[in-house]
């Protein structure tokens, strides 16, 4: 029997116990004494002797006579741990023909037991019983204790066809938190994941790919709940007609138990159990439309194998933005024509280390609003979005990585300052006095990486410990002729003419100057 394994269920041997109290060597001389009692009347030819019977009749009731697979045996109650270990160690020195094992009891608390073995072999048939049933119990333990990962294991052994709405993210979601950690590259964890799910149909890559639905839904109006209202009125909106006139509409059954059914809501978008009933929804109606008969695939159980899905199957958007497909069968991606035109060119690339994190801002405070005050100080090019992360927090992108450091020193300087020109500078809209903080890109990963979470981003970066009012990176921090901005230096401004903030070094001309800039030459010189 393997030793570390009868270390995790207890059956391992313990080393003599050392009888250094005079209480544990009567103890032992004790117990020797009873169970040599027993064991000789075990084996002697009356076997209902009246040894036996005294005690498995014992008033205190701490030994009891019972049979563990078939063999007699001693249960021990009401014994202290130390004692359970001076009857272990007495049994193992002097009775080589008794076992002294511990089974899970009808209680929480295991049994301890001595059990009369008549050869070696009987031994040791024995302790492979008990070692069999404490792995077993602890098994059960393991698996009632695994919860909704019995959900997620069910759908993989029933090699059943999975269905999503642009549901990569999801999936990943679900691998990370029931499977394992994410794995580094797409390959290894397209592999993984095929293994689990076999076949996975993602009803944005259906709708798209038919000129039909594409044609319905306005071609680029594929979101879950749209796309719900337009492939199944019937169901969305009450309405008994169907936009796919050639094809009637798939009627579906709700079943709800006689505890809910009084109270029976549907639900809405973006609640879990309600985007899942659209998706279903749209999947029954585009399979209808597609001519596939459903009573055929419930019988057989098959609709993973249906030749009209092959074209829809495994193939899932890594991101609707850029419209790149990942093929789950092969890991390869491929750009998707039918992705949306008019959100790729609303999306810009992202720079990170042209971004900057502003948070404390004023209340409600537009994004539009930002990008215009901005612009006054930098000029009309100079930032290419504005994204807000909640009501407290925006990300904003330069249109170059320098205009960062002019941004954070600046905003440092107006922030020291309460002078009419100060004042009156177009950023002092955005600037909220000593509430609102700024810093780089990797300032924001340091506190996202935090284990502290709370509901606004300014919350978070204050339980965070980040309350200094200008953070530079550390890329910054190396340059010459700036300083850094935290809670130890001094704020010093760059050793540069007012003129060279907005030069065509910069990426601007004259003509890019907004009447307004003309504060920021002025806030410069006066330093």
């Amino acid at each position: 029997m393997d030793e570390s394994s009868d270390s995790v269920f207890g059956l391992s041997e313990d080393a003599d116990f050392p009888l250094v109290r005079m209480a544990d060597v009567l103890f032992a001389e004790r117990m020797k004494s009873t169970i040599r009692e027993w064991r000789d009347s075990l084996l002697s030819k009356g076997s209902c002797s009246s040894e036996i019977k005294q005690i498995s009749t014992d008033p205190s009731q701490r030994f009891q006579m019972v049979f563990f697979k078939t063999r007699p045996g001693l249960a021990l109650s009401d014994f202290t741990s130390r004692q359970l270990r001076v009857i272990k160690a007495v049994t193992k020195k002097h009775f080589k023909d008794l076992a002294y094992i511990r089974v899970a009891g009808e209680a929480t608390s295991p049994q301890q037991l001595i059990v009369y073995t008549d050869s070696n072999y009987d031994r040791d048939l024995l302790m492979k019983e008990v070692k069999d049933g404490l792995r077993k119990e602890a098994e059960m333990k393991v698996e009632s204790a695994v919860g909704f990962r019995h959900v997620i294991d069910l759908l993989s052994s029933e090699r059943k066809l999975i269905v999503g709405h642009n549901c990569f993210l999801d999936v990943a979601h679900m691998y990370s938190k029931f499977i394992g950690p994410l794995p580094s590259t797409a390959e290894d964890y397209v592999s993984s994941l095929q293994k689990l799910f076999p076949t996975i149909v993602d009803t944005k890559i259906l709708l798209n790919a038919n000129g039909v639905f594409r044609q319905t839904l306005n071609k680029s109006n594929t979101s879950l709940s749209r796309a719900f209202v337009s492939i199944c009125p019937h169901i969305a909106l009450g309405i008994k007609t169907s936009s796919l006139a050639d094809r009637p509409c798939v009627e579906v059954e709700v079943q709800v138990d006689e505890k809910r059914s009084s109270n029976w809501n549907s639900g809405a978008k973006h609640e879990a159990g309600y985007d899942a009933f659209m998706t279903g929804c749209i999947f029954a109606q585009a399979c209808n439309h597609l001519g596939i008969d459903f009573t055929l695939h419930v019988l057989g159980g098959d609709l993973a194998k249906e030749t009209k899905l092959q074209n829809y199957i495994n193939r899932l958007y890594l991101s609707w933005v850029s419209g790149n497909v990942i093929d789950l069968s092969s890991g390869k991606c491929t750009p998707d024509s039918s992705a949306s035109s008019n959100l790729k060119s609303r999306y810009q690339d992202i720079s990170f280390p042209s971004i900057i994190l502003l948070w404390g801002l004023p209340s409600k405070l537009k994004a539009r609003e930002i990008r215009a005050y901005i612009a006054q100080a930098f000029g009309p090019n100079s930032v290419s979005s504005v994204y807000h992360l909640d009501e407290s927090a925006v990300f904003i992108q330069f249109s170059k990585p320098e205009l960062v450091s002019k941004f954070l020193e600046l905003k440092e300087t107006l922030s020291r300052n309460s002078d009419p020109i100060s004042v009156l500078h177009p950023l002092s809209n955005i600037l909220n006095g000593e509430n609102t903080h700024a810093a780089t890109y990797d300032v924001y990963q340091q506190i996202c990486s935090s284990s502290i979470s709370k509901k606004l981003f300014a919350d978070q970066a204050e339980a965070v410990g980040i309350k200094h009012k200008t953070v530079s990176s550390r890329a910054e921090r190396g340059k010459k002729g700036n300083q850094v901005f935290d809670k130890e230096t001094d704020v010093r401004m760059f050793d540069e003419k007012a003129d060279d903030l907005m030069s065509s070094a910069y990426g601007f001309s004259e003509t890019d100057r907004s009447a307004e800039s003309f504060y920021l030459d002025e806030v410069l010189a006066s330093k």
